[in-house]
């Protein structure tokens, strides 16, 4: 990618050298790309480069496999919700999860519709329980595209298509009730809207944030990062502030 013009959503910002910054964000079509932003920490640009910001970025390199010069104009602000701690802390959690673990310059347009969906939901749901679903299909969503995906169509024990109850924290697949019931204890819940669509309450909603964590976690953050999966406990903490 030597040079590129398209829409963007902004994942994250790091500060890099005296006044610019490395900026990457997601695309449709080119996946997460990277570039160095001069200027950045400018009054006129830091309300530009916030996470979950839609712009419409040019990129330029000189050769291949050199970190792109980036210019950004603002499309779309979430900057207002930035005062809501919920959407807030909703917005950081989704956005910095993709720029922690997808790889650069690789196409994922599925990731891509869902995140930019998620974000519209996060801003403009009338409550919390509008987006929060969403958010755990996202994130299955981003464990199936980085070959990470549960396997949830039957028994993994006894080969059952019925009374799936449960999932194997080592397989990742579902277990029945009856195969289960002993091991309980050792196994992660299977809330039923993981399997088809339906309306879950919040105990299935926070079931399914138990389930994507833990795999998240052990694919991608077990050893490092750890402040990347601290936006998430911070979030999930302010959605059981919510509902309690």
């Amino acid at each position: 990618m030597a040079n590129l013009r398209t829409s963007a959503i902004i994942c994250s910002v790091r500060s890099h050298g005296e006044h610019g910054a490395v900026v990457r964000s997601l695309t449709p079509e080119n996946g997460l790309v990277a570039g160095y932003v001069r200027g950045a920490r400018s009054r006129a640009m830091r309300p530009v480069l916030i996470p979950s910001n839609i712009v419409q970025a040019d990129y330029r390199a000189r050769t291949e496999g050199q970190l792109a010069s980036m210019t950004a104009e603002l499309e779309q602000s979430r900057g207002p919700y930035l005062g809501e701690p919920l959407a807030s802390a909703a917005l950081d959690w989704a956005t910095a999860l993709t720029a922690a673990v997808l790889p650069e310059e690789h196409s994922y347009p599925q990731l891509h519709l869902a995140l930019s969906a998620l974000l519209d939901a996060i801003c403009s749901a009338p409550s919390a329980k509008g987006w929060a679903e969403a958010l755990v299909r996202y994130e299955l969503l981003l464990l199936s595209e980085l070959g990470f995906g549960l396997s949830l169509d039957k028994c993994v024990v006894t080969g059952s298509l019925v009374d799936l109850a449960y999932i194997s924290p080592k397989s990742a697949a579902a277990v029945s009730s009856g195969a289960g019931v002993i091991y309980k204890s050792k196994l992660l819940p299977l809330p039923p809207f993981l399997k088809k669509p339906d309306s879950p309450d919040w105990d299935d909603i926070f079931d399914g944030l138990k389930v994507t964590g833990f795999f998240l976690k052990r694919h991608f953050f077990e050893d490092r990062r750890n402040d990347v999966m601290a936006s998430r406990t911070v979030l999930v903490d302010r959605l059981k502030r919510v509902v309690a």
